[in-house]
C-alpha cells in the first residue's frame, strides 16, 4: 500500500517550504540530521543506564568477569549494527527494518517486526518516565512533587521536541549523548591516573591484585557469568536507532559506515574498559545494587557531590532513551501504515515533516505510564520492563534476517554490492541469530521476570494475529 500521488506531492511541498532544511527524502522527510547528530545517536544508542546504574548489581553477581559478558554481548550488538549498516547502504529508509522486512521477508514479517518494535519502545518509554521521576525525587527539593506529575512533565517536554522537527530531536539527542560520553571519559581518565599513580581509593591500593585477591575473575563460577548474559545484552538496546535516523540524514552512505565502525571501539573502551578499571581500583565486592559503581568509586576517592552528578547523568540517559523511543516509533508506525500494517492515519506528516499521528499514538501509550505512576508508583518497573525485552530480540532478529536475504540477493547478482558488507556473512549472521535464540532460552529460566516474558509469547502472537486479520479486513473494504 502506497501513499496516493496527490498526498505525496503535498508532503513534499510542505517539507520543501521549510527553509531550515535544504533537502527532502523520498519518503517525504526532511533530511535535517547532520553527521555529528548521527555519530552521537550511534554512540548514545550503545550507552544506556544499564552501564551507569545496573553495573553495580551485575558486579555483585559476576565480579570482574562482567567485562567478558559486556564484550560478548557487545560483539553481538556490533554484528547487528553491521547488518543494519549494509541495509542502509543498500537503501536508506526511515522505515528502517520494517521497510527492509517488507521487501525481503514479506508484509507479514514487516507487520510483526514493526509492532514488536513498538511494543519494546512503548514499554521502555513507560520505564523511562518512571525512572526520570525517581531520579528527580533523589533531590529533596523535588521530594514533595508527586511522581506522576514529574513523569507527565518529562513527557510534555520530550513530546514537544519531537513534534517540532527532526533537527530539534537531533540536537537534543546530541547533547544527551555528549553528557554520557563526557562522563565516561572523565571516569576513564581519572581511573587510569589512579591506577598508574597507585593513589589509594577507600583504603585500597589499586592494581590487578585486587582481582586475584578477591576470588579471581570468576568469583561465583562461570555459570553465573554466562547466565548474566541474558540481562547484559539489553544494555545495548537502541543501537538499531541509527537505521531509523539514517533516513533523515543528508548523506547516509558516507556517514553510516564511519558511525557503525566506530561503535565497536567505543564498546570496548566504555563498557569493557570501565569494568576493568572499576575492579582494579576497588574490589568487586565494594559495589552493590542500588548505587552506581561510578558513584561508589568517586565517593571512596573523596570527590564531593559525586552522587548528585551521577544522578543527573542517569536522568539524562533516561531522557535520551525516552526521546529516541518517541522519535523512532513515530517513523516505524508510519512505515507500517504505508504498507497497510497500521491504520492509514499514522502515515500523515505535519508541516515539519514529522509523523505526528504515530508520535501521538506513542505519547498516548506513555500517558498510560503516567497513570501507572499515579496508581502503582512502586511496581511500574516490574509491570512493563520484562515485556520490552521480547521486542528488542524480535527487532534484532528481523534486522539480521533481512541482511541474510540481502546478502543472498547480492551473491546471486540480483542486487549490486553495497560496498559495506557484513563481516563473515552469511555465517556471522546465523551465529548472531543463534546467540539471540540462546538469550531467549536463558530468559525462560530467569524466574520470575524472564519466565513470564517468554510465557507471554503465545498471548502476544494471538494479539498480533487478531490485529493483522482486522487490518487486512479493514483495508479490503477501503477502495
Amino acid at each position: 500500500m502506497t501513499t496516493p500521488p496527490d498526498d505525496q506531492e503535498n508532503l513534499l511541498e510542505r517539507a520543501v517550504s521549510d527553509d531550515r532544511n535544504s533537502s527532502v527524502s523520498e519518503e517525504g522527510y526532511q533530511q535535517g540530521l547532520s553527521q555529528r547528530h548521527l555519530q552521537m545517536i550511534a554512540v548514545g544508542g550503545a550507552i544506556g543506564t544499564g552501564l551507569f546504574l545496573g553495573a553495580g548489581s551485575r558486579l555483585q553477581i559476576a565480579g570482574p568477569s562482567l567485562a567478558i559478558s559486556y564484550m560478548i554481548c557487545g560483539l553481538c550488538a556490533f554484528m547487528i549494527l553491521r547488518a543494519m549498516g549494509e541495509l542502509v547502504m543498500y537503501r536508506p529508509s526511515s522505515g528502517s527494518f520494517v521497510t527492509y522486512a517488507r521487501e525481503f521477508l514479506g508484509e507479514g514479517a514487516a507487520y510483526a517486526a514493526g509492532w514488536f518494535f513498538f511494543l519494546n519502545w512503548a514499554m521502555t518509554g513507560i520505564v523511562d518516565i518512571t525512572a526520570i521521576a525517581l531520579y528527580m525525587h533523589y533531590w529533596p527539593v523535588f521530594g514533595g512533587i508527586p511522581q506522576w506529575i514529574i513523569a507527565l512533565g518529562a513527557l510534555v517536554v520530550v513530546g514537544a521536541v519531537n513534534l517540532t522537527g527532526v533537527r530539534y530531536f537531533g540536537e537534543i539527542e546530541f547533547w544527551f549523548s555528549l553528557v554520557k560520553v563526557v562522563t565516561l571519559s572523565i571516569f576513564l581518565a581519572v581511573g587510569a591516573f589512579v591506577l598508574i599513580s597507585g593513589h589509594h581509593v577507600g583504603g585500597y591500593t589499586p592494581g590487578f591484585h585486587l582481582i586475584t585477591q578477591s576470588d579471581g575473575f570468576f568469583p561465583h563460577g562461570i555459570v553465573a557469568s554466562l547466565m548474566l548474559i541474558q540481562g547484559v545484552i539489553f544494555a545495548y538496546a537502541a543501537t538499531e536507532l541509527i537505521g531509523v535516523a539514517a533516513g533523515e540524514c543528508s548523506n547516509p552512505r558516507e556517514v553510516v559506515p564511519r558511525a557503525v565502525n566506530s561503535i565497536i571501539w567505543r564498546i570496548i573502551l566504555f563498557y569493557v574498559g570501565s569494568i576493568v578499571l572499576l575492579v582494579c581500583v576497588l574490589p568487586w565486592s565494594a559495589y552493590h545494587a542500588g548505587e552506581s559503581p561510578f558513584v561508589t568509586f568517586f565517593r571512596n576517592l573523596g570527590v564531593p557531590g559525586a552522587d548528585n552528578i551521577m544522578n543527573f547523568v542517569v536522568m539524562t540517559a533516561a531522557l535520551s532513551s525516552l526521546n529516541s523511543g518517541l522519535y523512532s516509533t513515530g517513523r516505524i508506525l508510519r512505515a507500517l501504515s504505508l504498507g497497510g500494517s497500521a491504520p492509514k492515519a499514522m502515515s500523515k506528516l505535519n508541516r515539519q515533516a514529522v509523523p505526528y499521528v504515530g508520535i501521538g499514538t506513542t505519547l498516548f501509550i506513555y500517558l498510560v505510564g503516567v497513570l501507572l505512576n499515579y496508581f502503582y508508583p512502586t511496581q511500574v518497573f516490574e509491570i512493563v520492563l520484562s515485556i520490552s525485552s521480547l521486542g528488542i530480540l524480535g527487532t534484532w532478529a528481523c534486522i539480521v534476517l533481512c541482511q541474510l536475504k540481502l546478502h543472498k540477493a547480492i551473491r546471486q547478482g540480483k542486487i549490486p554490492p553495497t560496498g559495506f558488507p557484513m563481516p563473515g556473512a552469511p555465517y556471522t549472521g546465523w551465529i548472531t541469530i543463534g546467540f539471540l535464540f540462546l538469550v531467549l532460552v536463558m530468559m525462560a529460566f530467569d524466574y520470575p521476570s524472564g519466565t513470564i516474558s517468554v510465557a507471554s509469547i503465545p498471548f502476544l502472537a494471538i494479539i498480533f494475529f487478531l490485529g493483522w486479520a482486522i487490518l487486512k479486513k479493514t483495508n479490503a473494504k477501503t477502495p
